[in-house]
């Protein structure tokens, strides 16, 4: 059985066996791990300048730094971008190099979510002044990014087998709280969530919804939009996997739960107690995959994840 498999069996909630299966949304530490810097902090500036077997090279590499971390660490997924700029005829022939070095190996996914996340710090009041006195322009924009994402995902529906699913990234919560108010949620984003959730869902796509901090106010609505898996379950924000595992764990695959905050500044010790306390919370009844609160970022020492890593590694394992 590929990873690729354990990976769909997992978001399918099936019985596995062997080792619980793990990836990282995003792992960036790939010069120290692989000598190779990470695609995300890549700019190319030239794209339209190169000429196509400068073009096809980029994307060979740039596809090569995904797979080889995903072997190294045994991930049974990626996460995958394109090279900066290029078009979705572009993006399609990156898509094709990937299963051509990494055959049906890995669980392939890229971002799609155009619902609305937390804003940064300059558009938020903006937005909750829109909110509150243009509703109706707030919503129509929502629907607009939903029907330009269903239309991208008909696209790639066209190409069977190069993408497996999206990677739904748009952050909702703080640790204390949620941006909106439940009501507020319900009302700007559930509906075009449960679209999108839908119509990924209606074309073949499997779907993985991600969100950082404090999900509890707003998570029975995340959950009847029916997303296959919700990743990260933050423990910085007082998500409990074992809490989550016991009201939602028959309908949604759950992803994540090990504490960054310990990978970044606790002890071994404690780093070692929380992967053990995941995988003790996450793995019964099947239905869960391995990976931290949020993903590999840059700054985190990378001794740290290997700790966790050679954790998983001994006690992940389903017999």
């Amino acid at each position: 059985m590929t990873e690729r498999q354990r990976f769909i069996d997992a978001l399918e909630r099936r019985p596995l066996k062997g080792r619980v299966p793990h990836f990282e949304l995003v792992f960036y530490l790939t010069m120290e791990a692989i000598g190779k810097v990470h695609p995300d902090h890549r700019k190319f500036n030239q794209w339209k300048q190169m000429s196509p077997s400068e073009r096809r090279l980029l994307r060979r590499d740039q596809a090569l730094c995904y797979l080889e971390i995903a072997e190294k660490y045994n991930h049974s997924a990626v996460f995958i971008g394109a090279p900066d700029g290029s078009s979705f005829e572009e993006q399609i022939l990156f898509y094709e190099t990937v299963r051509e070095l990494g055959g049906d190996r890995y669980f392939t996914m890229i971002y799609g979510d155009p619902t609305i996340g937390i804003p940064d710090g300059n558009a938020m009041t903006g937005l909750a002044v829109r909110c509150a006195e243009e509703p109706e322009s707030v919503k129509r924009d929502a629907q607009k990014a939903v029907d330009g994402h269903i239309r991208e995902a008909e696209k790639l529906a066209r190409y069977p087998g190069l993408v497996d699913g999206f990677a739904m990234c748009s952050d909702y919560c703080f640790n204390t709280n949620p941006f909106f108010s439940p009501a507020m949620f319900a009302e700007f984003v559930a509906p075009y969530l449960e679209q999108i959730v839908q119509a990924y869902r209606s074309l073949g796509f499997y779907t993985i919804k991600h969100t950082d901090g404090n999900i509890m106010p707003i998570l029975d609505q995340i959950l009847q939009c029916k997303p296959h898996a919700l990743h990260s379950l933050d423990p910085q924000a007082g998500v409990s996997l074992a809490g989550v595992k016991k009201v939602a764990g028959d309908r949604v695959c759950l992803i994540g739960n090990v504490n960054c905050g310990l990978l970044q500044t606790g002890t071994d010790e404690q780093v070692a107690a929380d992967v053990k306390r995941s995988l003790a919370e996450g793995m019964p009844g099947y239905g869960y995959i391995f990976s931290t609160s949020n993903c590999i970022y840059t700054g985190m020492s990378l001794k740290r994840y290997e700790l966790m890593h050679a954790v998983w590694e001994r006690e992940g394992i389903y017999t």
